[in-house]
């Protein structure tokens, strides 16, 4: 990237937060901090009202307007694209305000880049997995996200797959997140002093309370990384031929699927499990292409297994 079309990024770069450090700009361009100053004041000497604050950062002048900014084709195409996955697997509130944007992000185009979404937009789709439910009960991600945004305490009906029954929960959010095609909602339950994860579709009822908590919840990046380590998590490689591989590219997240890499003609896959004696069930629907390496008390489960069926056979 040249001079002026990283002084021009940096530019756009200011207008997306209230605050950006230089620390940020110099890790997104992999310049040095020296680099970052020089370049700001060449925005300044252009015009632009940038208001700098050690260690705090920058940031533009409140009220300062600059004329709409032009998207290339390849840019409008991934928000078409995200438009389609926020469509899928968030609810309908936060699909309208999405799509409320992008209108307001195709009025800025060109008529060709109009023409090239419209054209293209029929061949784009998002397709539930076959292994995924209904998301027509994601209706709260809106109310979640608000309701973390005001750190306000939640009232919630939840409804245990497990257990089969509902129950009220008086908790404060910390964050949500997508896996496997649900949404999840960390949150601090005060009925069970601890944390909890809900799935959001299981959420029968979600009412923000006026009481706001005070609590510094660890973040949302935090919090998983303490229950991967607080979780007994092994690690188990198998060796996978590569025709195998290409079909198990769901399933293999599902029982904590974390690397890959290409050995000759198979694929050596690495996973992190809770349950050696789960994953072995899993691993006899793949044994015919893939061979255990490591670890052997995986391969006595899978062993014991199937001394077990050919009891009943």
């Amino acid at each position: 990237m040249n001079r002026l079309d990283r002084i021009t990024a940096i530019l756009i770069q200011l207008q997306s937060k209230r605050v950006i450090k230089a620390q940020e700009i110099a890790d997104r361009f992999q310049i040095s901090l020296r680099t970052v100053y020089r370049d700001i004041r060449s925005l300044e000497a252009a015009g632009i009202p940038i208001i700098g604050e050690a260690g705090v950062g920058y940031s533009i002048m409140d009220g300062y307007r600059l004329p709409p900014i032009q998207f290339t084709k390849e840019e409008a195409t991934t928000f078409l694209m995200a438009s389609k996955i926020v469509e899928k697997y968030t609810d309908a509130k936060n699909y309208q305000l999405y799509e409320s944007a992008l209108f307001k992000i195709k009025a800025v185009l060109r008529t060709v880049e109009k023409n090239y979404l419209e054209d293209i937009a029929p061949h784009i789709l998002v397709l539930n997995n076959y292994q995924q439910e209904s998301t027509t009960n994601n209706q709260f991600l809106q109310n979640i996200l608000n309701a973390i945004n005001e750190k306000k305490l939640v009232s919630l009906k939840y409804k245990n797959i497990n257990a089969e029954k509902i129950t009220q929960r008086d908790i404060e959010t910390v964050g949500i997140y997508l896996q496997n095609s649900f949404w999840y909602l960390i949150a601090y339950c005060r009925l069970r002093n601890d944390y909890r994860t809900f799935r959001t579709d299981r959420i029968l009822n979600f009412d923000i309370l006026d009481e706001c908590f005070q609590t510094q919840h660890p973040t949302l990046k935090e919090y998983l990384k303490i229950k991967s380590e607080q979780e007994d998590l092994q690690t188990v490689v198998l060796l996978v031929e590569k025709i195998l591989a290409g079909h198990i590219t769901t399933q293999k997240y599902y029982y904590g699927f974390v690397s890959e890499e290409e050995k000759g003609d198979q694929i050596e896959m690495t996973f992190l499990t809770a349950s050696l004696r789960a994953f072995a069930g899993w691993y006899l629907t793949l044994a015919k292409r893939a061979e255990i390496v490591s670890p052997s008390s995986l391969k006595q489960d899978v062993r014991n297994m199937i001394a077990e069926i050919a009891k009943k056979v």
